[in-house]
């Protein structure tokens, strides 16, 4: 954003600058052609005057000797003509104005026949034009006796334009370099708190509620936003963390007496007679297992959504092999095959502690619940050419239909086929909640021909950077 905005300054910048400097640059090059117009206009009418008091041969040779000598000097074609436009006399110089004659030239020598002077020439520029036409009347009113026509190079006209020009451009360069400087300031002063901002609402989201905006510069509005932000962040967290110390507490507190019932429910079979009140016994007894089953998952979600472990550097395919030796016994006794690929070497990542083992455990466990007796899972692990980590389990069982996979990562949520297996329902949600923590994510798919794949990403070391204030 402060790119976009600090573009949208320059252009108006650059704008402003052309709006400036173009009028200024026309101004002057007008005004040069105004004093080269009455530079060569007061000669011309001197010429005039020559012109109409040549009477006699000899004032003649001295109008000739005169315009002869100006051209040579100023390079210029001069030329004067009578009432019928016969040339009385013509003199012209070396350089541009003894080129081929200007089409203007016939319009300026009738206005002057009609008793009216050059008042206007075209605009010197620095790419021309290089020579102008002007007239002067000989003679005035009813008297116009002849005209005065002079070409008359622009050289030293254009030049003057092109040095004041080139100095308007430096200083509108200079200019817009400085207030570019200042520009860019004053981007870096407005967006700084907005960065940290975003920054702070970004590690807020992926659950850092310890996240805040620390920048204190900017305009009032962004600071009184600031402490804003900061003033939600820290009620949003209070909140969260009562929240989580609830269930925290009460699946602690519960566990006890839940602890004491199952045991007096086991000291009570014994002296159950066989019949139906045996067998309500036992279904209540597993239903406080599985009672004691849920505050468990309850008790480790509420450790892992308290974020309190700091993430730290280890070796996935490590873990991963530690998990597949300890399943492996597991998967025999059940009559399922565990595979495992890509285990070899090192592979760096940066999550929280045994964060892959916890992940895979709830994956294998799933596994071993729900793969019937002769299949088939298989343990890969690979790392993306972005850098992330990735272990996927993929198993032949009977699978979800596709509207439930999205299903499979909610809380409390199981398959309607599989309600009467043991289990709380959390497995892959804490497991989830680990891999956000972590940086990572947890995704859940059909297997082909049939079956589930479950995968979780962790990023490397190089991926997870530091908060830092820029």
């Amino acid at each position: 954003m402060r790119r976009r905005l600090l573009a949208v300054l320059m252009v108006l910048m650059g704008a402003a600058a052309l709006l400036l400097c173009l009028p200024l640059a026309d101004a002057y090059a007008r005004g040069r052609t105004e004093h080269l117009l009455l530079q060569r206009r007061s000669e011309a009418v001197r010429f005039a005057d020559l012109a109409d008091r040549a009477g006699s041969e000899a004032d003649r040779a001295e109008l000739s000797a005169e315009i002869g000598r100006y051209a040579q000097l100023y390079g210029a074609e001069v030329a004067v003509v009578d009432a019928a436009g016969a040339t009385v006399a013509r003199a012209a110089g070396a350089g541009p104005a003894a080129g081929p004659p200007l089409p203007e030239a016939a319009d300026a020598g009738r206005r002057a026949l009609t008793g009216r002077s050059t008042d206007r020439l075209p605009t010197v520029r620095p790419w021309g034009p290089d020579r102008v036409v002007l007239a002067e009347p000989v003679g005035r009113d009813e008297r116009v006796s002849g005209a005065v026509l002079m070409t008359v190079p622009t050289d030293a006209a254009r030049r003057d334009v092109t040095a004041r020009w080139s100095l308007i451009a430096a200083g509108a360069v200079a200019a817009f370099a400085a207030a570019a400087l200042v520009a860019a300031g004053i981007a870096r002063w407005l967006m700084r708190p907005v960065l940290d901002l975003d920054r702070a609402v970004e590690r807020l989201a992926a659950g850092s509620l310890r996240a805040r905006a620390v920048s204190d510069s900017g305009p009032p509005e962004l600071r009184r936003l600031r402490r804003h932000f900061n003033a939600m962040a820290e009620a949003v967290a209070e909140s969260l963390g009562r929240q989580r110390d609830f269930v925290a507490d009460a699946s602690h507190q519960l566990r006890n007496p839940l602890a004491t019932l199952v045991l007096q429910l086991e000291n009570v079979e014994p002296h159950i007679t066989p019949g139906p009140g045996l067998d309500e016994h036992a279904r209540a007894l597993e239903e406080a297992e599985r009672l004691e089953e849920l505050l468990d998952g309850l008790l480790a979600l509420a450790r892992v959504e308290s974020g309190t472990a700091e993430l730290a550097d280890q070796d996935l395919a490590r873990a991963v092999r530690g998990r597949v030796e300890a399943w492996a016994p597991v998967f025999r006794a059940a009559g399922l095959e565990l595979a495992a690929a890509g285990l070899h070497g090192e592979l760096c990542v940066r999550a929280l502690p045994d964060a892959a083992g916890r992940i895979l455990d709830a994956f294998l466990d799933n596994a071993v619940k729900f793969v019937p007796r002769g299949g088939r899972v298989e343990v890969r692990v690979s790392r993306t050419p972005g850098g992330e980590a990735v272990v996927r389990v993929a198993d032949d069982g009977p699978g979800v239909p596709a509207d439930q996979v999205d299903l499979l990562l909610r809380r409390f949520t199981r398959s309607p086929e599989h309600q009467n297996v043991r289990g709380s329902g959390l497995g892959l949600a804490i497991a989830e909640e680990i891999a956000r923590i972590s940086g990572g994510r947890l995704d859940a798919g059909p297997n082909a021909p049939h079956g589930l794949v479950f995968a979780f990403r962790l990023p490397s070391p190089q991926a997870v950077q530091p908060y830092t204030e820029r």
